[in-house]
Order: structure tokens, then sequence, then C-alpha cells
């Protein structure tokens, strides 16, 4: 130990200070039901949350506190196509947690829930990701029978954004062109009846890939 650490401890004893809480780990989800972002509207204000229930009970969390985890069992190729030219080359390796369910693997989506009609304009909100910092691109994308819907994309820039309706709960495909640690930044607005705008702070998710 140095003079200058012993000094230290020494002063802090010296006047009593408590010393200072180790901070708790955080959780890390690697499967079942996850809302990503769970929207919520109360006391005049947006926020942002994730809610799980991996354990069968719904449980709320500061995105803060979360990683999830895509394992590496997500790892799958790049289709054919054009339609998919948006997650990299036919045959690229890309890492995707599916809008399906697949019990080994976490179920990611979105949700309102705490959204009540009759608030907002629209009876909706619009939810952006603002921001993507990790060693590759995010995409996250619906598929139906006409083929992938893109709906938040960081390879053809940012922000996107999407309309989100009071109460809704949506599941939806969230791919990753790359293994690493990733920060998604989302942010929620809506415009209130009276025509006031309200918005969350932007808040970070943070992924680890593979």
């Amino acid at each position: 130990m140095t003079r200058a650490a012993l000094f230290t401890g020494a002063a802090v004893a010296a006047v009593g200070l408590p010393a200072a809480p180790a901070q708790a780990a955080p959780i890390t989800l690697s499967e079942g039901h996850v809302d990503v972002v769970d929207i919520g509207y109360e006391d005049g204000a947006l926020e942002l949350v994730l809610a799980e229930e991996t354990t069968g009970t719904e449980v709320e969390h500061d995105p803060a506190d979360v990683v999830l985890h895509v394992k590496p069992e997500a790892e799958t190729t790049v289709p054919a196509g054009s339609a998919y030219s948006f997650l990299g080359s036919p045959g690229d390796p890309v890492w995707i947690l599916p809008q399906t369910n697949n019990p080994d693997l976490l179920y990611a989506g979105w949700a309102a829930h705490e959204v009540d009609t009759g608030v907002f304009q629209g009876d909706s909100v619009r939810l952006q990701l603002t921001a993507v910092d990790g060693p590759a691109d995010v995409s996250v994308f619906d598929v139906g029978g006409s083929g992938p819907a893109k709906r938040f994309d960081s390879g053809d820039g940012l922000p996107d954004s999407v309309n989100v309706a009071a109460g809704e709960h949506h599941h939806t495909n969230w791919a990753f062109e790359a293994e690493g640690e990733y920060a998604l930044t989302f942010k929620a607005t809506g415009t209130l009846l009276d025509g006031t705008t309200v918005s969350s702070d932007a808040v970070n998710y943070h992924f680890t890939v593979g």
C-alpha cells in the first residue's frame, strides 16, 4: 500500500467518514421474457425502465443495473437476398434474438403497459433509438409475410423512431453484427392532449454478445 493510500485511509478514519459502499454487480439476463424498453407515464413524466419475467414474475429494473446477454447460441448467418442486406453480406455471421420465443435465448421486445389511453395525442408515444456504441451495427426488425421490416438500424444513420401505442406489447428481432459490448440509447417523446410535449431522459441499455 502506498503512503498516499495510508494517509487517505487515516484521514477518513480520523473524521469518522463511512467507507463508500461497494457497487452491486449488474444483473445478467440471458434467457426468458424481457421488455428491453418498458415505457411508463406517471406524474407528468415519461420514463424508461427494463421489465423482465425470467422467473415467472414481472420485475422492473433500472437499465443501468442490467446486462442483456446475447448468447453464442444466437449466432446465425445473413440470409441470401437483398431484403436482408442491412444485416451484411449473405453468409456473414450475425447474432439475433428472435421475435418468436426460443427458451434458450432472450425473448426481447418493448412495451407501453403503463401508458394509458386518452393521455397522448394519437394514443401513442414515439420511441427513438438515438445512439449505438459498440463494435458493429445493430438493427431491430420484424419479419412477416412480405419479409423483413426495419424498426431501428444504426447502419443507415440514427436517430430512428417507432410509434408505440398506449398499452402496446411488441416482440421483434434484435440483430448484432459482431460479438462484443454494446450500449443502445433510447428516448421516448409524446404530445399530451393539450399540445404539451413531454420526453423521457435518454437511457442506455447494455448488451453483451457472444
